[in-house]
């Protein structure tokens, strides 16, 4: 009997997560042997939860709210978007056992704005809402797209500044407060924050979008979320949350896993054809 490997997804909350649901499709699709479960886990008890699942033979973790820089502290090795991001949601062990700590949100972003959804970045002005943790993973992808300008809006601007100043080597960003957006527009707008899943928006100007301008939402949700409703209201060409980014980030780890790369589009289709069946049965 063939042995299965144990993948899990750690997390506070976890219940919500469409993670295990995604490495299940994947592993049908490509005939990997894996089981892959979600697990509650506090940030008070992660580094000993961590390191008694690889002890019982894990072969790989994700990692969510609020653990990413726990991980990243945990991690023996890291890849350089892992550096740079300061913050890991992927850790592998390898075959010295040492553990790999890996950051996939950046290019599961990347994805899903260009293939799946066609947006060109370069020569793009970008704006971003939002100066924590995810943040920071997304910027040097973005930057790597070479964006005419990558603008950090952030309500507390010496935080938008520490990122900024962090990555100006890579590209032309800056930061700057939701006062002075005023007369500036963007070609794409990225929603880094959670509030918009709680109906919350920072002070936007109405006219910050340009004409045929994309908006999208790092969260998900679903029902809409705010910052996607906003974008639709200022008939933004696409308006999008995060979903898609959700299953590339986790065909990228995945990948790091199982050396197999999964096709994503037939598992977006899937999951976003059951949110749209929720809603019409709600």
């Amino acid at each position: 009997m063939m042995k299965i490997d144990n993948y899990a997804v750690f997390g506070q909350p976890i219940s919500h997560s469409k993670s295990p649901r995604i490495h299940k499709l994947f592993a049908e699709q490509t005939g990997q042997l894996m089981d892959y479960t979600p697990q509650e886990v506090p940030a008070e008890t992660f580094a000993a939860t961590t390191s008694r699942f690889f002890a019982d033979g894990g072969k790989g973790l994700n990692c969510t709210v609020p653990l990413k820089e726990l991980a990243w502290q945990y991690a023996d090795q890291l890849t350089e978007r892992a550096r740079q991001a300061k913050a890991v949601n992927t850790l592998f062990r390898q075959a010295d056992d040492s553990i790999l700590g890996d950051n996939t949100d950046g290019i599961g972003l990347l994805n899903d704005l260009t293939i799946n959804h066609g947006i060109t970045l370069k020569d793009a002005e970008i704006l971003i809402l939002g100066a924590g943790g995810a943040t920071r993973g997304i910027v040097p992808p973005l930057l790597e797209q070479q964006p005419s300008r990558l603008v950090i809006v952030n309500r507390n601007l010496s935080k938008a500044h520490a990122i900024a100043e962090d990555f100006t080597e890579l590209g032309a960003v800056q930061a700057c407060d939701y006062a002075n957006l005023k007369d500036r527009q963007f070609d794409l707008i990225i929603n880094a924050t959670s509030a918009s899943l709680s109906g919350d928006l920072p002070p936007l100007p109405a006219d910050l979008l340009k004409a045929g301008g994309s908006c999208y939402d790092l969260a998900y949700a679903n029902q809409a979320t705010a910052f996607v409703t906003w974008g639709l209201a200022n008939k933004a060409a696409h308006s999008l949350d995060g979903l898609g980014m959700l299953v590339e980030q986790a065909a990228e780890a995945f990948f790091i896993w199982r050396g197999v790369r999964p096709q994503t589009s037939p598992v977006i289709s899937l999951l976003n054809a059951e949110r749209a069946l929720n809603n019409t049965n709600g």
